[in-house]
């Protein structure tokens, strides 16, 4: 348990300084050191990236180009209200998050006060049960019908990625059919990274509790600027949705940026900003971060799955930091989740 409850009690701490990231800030950084950056194309990756924001939004790469300077009035005030932390649309510290701390922070609790606790927030108790039984979770073919069956058949480490999920899952949910695809879509990807990252993590014997949340930051981030874009659109003359280019250029600028906001509003523990920012910027020689290569695996293989343009194998196996077996393992467990959420979905 002692894992479980240093993630929970660690909600709880102070705030901390958000950064900024500098314009245009990659979201695919593979190279840990000078050798590997020699050894990558960068276009590659740049590729991908593209791939990546063509399906999300759903459009041809010529519709995510803007001129130079065309949005820089809509931008600079997005800028601002990250600055100043006062984005409208960032999601706020969900409430049943304490009292869960304070449960796994109690020796004497046991997984029956747990249950109890997750019980008294109906809204939650639904969304951690449909979390548990999607693709990404359940083990087998056997339904979990229960909040005690689920602490029980996921043991400590599962149950918390699925309250993660269970968390974020309604803030990223479609507000109305013009944001749809691409809230489901995002959702899909957040989850496919998220959940390779934490496997990578495993194979690398590293402590894997912190990278499913940090896998899911910028997929949050990137439906909260989106939303925050069209509250500020619809104080421009004549404009009602940000357009693609617009989207594609907040979501490229300000998608880690948002993350650490996300990670500070939130008062996730230092290892999280750690980690975000690591992948954001990994340094020389550093010890490469599993969220990276998760990322990059996710993304490439919700792409191929969605049968859109991603990236060759072998050109995978150049930028990642596991073996060609490593990765043919987690790509294993991730297209059978993403085959089975197709299933499901039909």
């Amino acid at each position: 348990m002692p894992g479980f409850i240093s993630w929970i009690s660690g909600l709880f701490t102070s705030h901390k300084p958000v950064t900024l990231s500098a314009p245009e800030s990659r979201l695919l950084n593979p190279a840990s050191s000078i050798e590997d950056s020699l050894a990558t194309d960068p276009a590659l990756v740049d590729q991908l990236e593209e791939h990546l924001f063509c399906w999300l939004l759903d459009s041809p790469p010529a519709a995510l180009r803007s001129e130079p300077g065309q949005w820089d009035d809509i931008l600079d005030t997005l800028h601002k209200r990250i600055t100043s932390q006062e984005l409208e649309e960032l999601p706020r510290q969900p409430m049943t998050l304490p009292m869960l701390m304070r449960a796994l922070s109690d020796d004497k609790s046991d997984r029956n006060h747990l249950t109890e606790i997750i019980l008294n927030d109906a809204a939650l108790t639904d969304q951690l049960l449909q979390i548990a039984n999607s693709p990404y979770f359940r083990p087998g073919d056997q339904t979990i019908d229960s909040v005690d069956q689920a602490v029980f058949v996921l043991g400590l480490d599962g149950i918390r990625n699925v309250i993660s999920a269970a968390i974020m899952r309604p803030m990223m949910a479609a507000r109305n059919s013009r944001e749809a695809l691409f809230a489901q879509r995002v959702w899909r990807w957040g989850l496919t990274c998220a959940r390779s990252a934490e496997l990578i993590a495993k194979i690398q014997g590293q402590d894997s509790s912190v990278y499913f949340m940090a896998g899911l930051l910028p997929a949050l981030s990137y439906i909260t600027l989106r939303r925050e874009l069209q509250r500020i659109c619809r104080l421009e003359p004549g404009m009602t949705e940000p357009p693609p280019s617009l989207i594609h250029a907040a979501l490229s600028r300000y998608q880690w940026a948002t993350s650490q906001l996300l990670a500070n509003e939130w008062n996730l523990p230092p290892k999280y900003h750690a980690q975000l920012l690591a992948a954001e910027r990994p340094a020389p020689k550093q010890t490469h971060s599993p969220l990276n290569d998760g990322i990059i695996v996710g993304t490439r293989e919700v792409l191929r799955h969605a049968h859109q343009r991603n990236m060759p194998e072998e050109d995978v196996l150049r930028i990642i930091h596991i073996s060609g077996e490593q990765f043919t393992r987690v790509r294993r467990i991730i297209l059978d989740v993403l085959e089975a959420g197709a299933k499901a979905r039909a």
